[in-house]
């Protein structure tokens, strides 16, 4: 995500804290912190999935997968 999206998502929630917002600037808050949130969690996603643990006897795996 642009530094301009992340700003944009900045002015736009200031703006809210002084009036409301019109439902085009909602749409557009909302799809971009939608957008913001999909490619957090694909960062966090990519950093777990880098990780690797290093056991007692020296071998070295991934960090396992939470179970739901």
């Amino acid at each position: 995500m642009t530094d301009e999206k992340k700003a944009r998502i900045s002015e736009l929630t200031r703006i809210s804290r002084e009036r409301e917002l019109t439902e085009a600037e909602q749409i557009e808050r909302q799809a971009l912190r939608e957008e913001y949130l999909a490619e957090w969690r694909r960062g966090t996603i990519e950093t777990l999935e880098s990780i690797r643990i290093e056991r007692a006897d020296g071998t070295i795996v991934p960090l396992p997968k939470k179970k739901r």
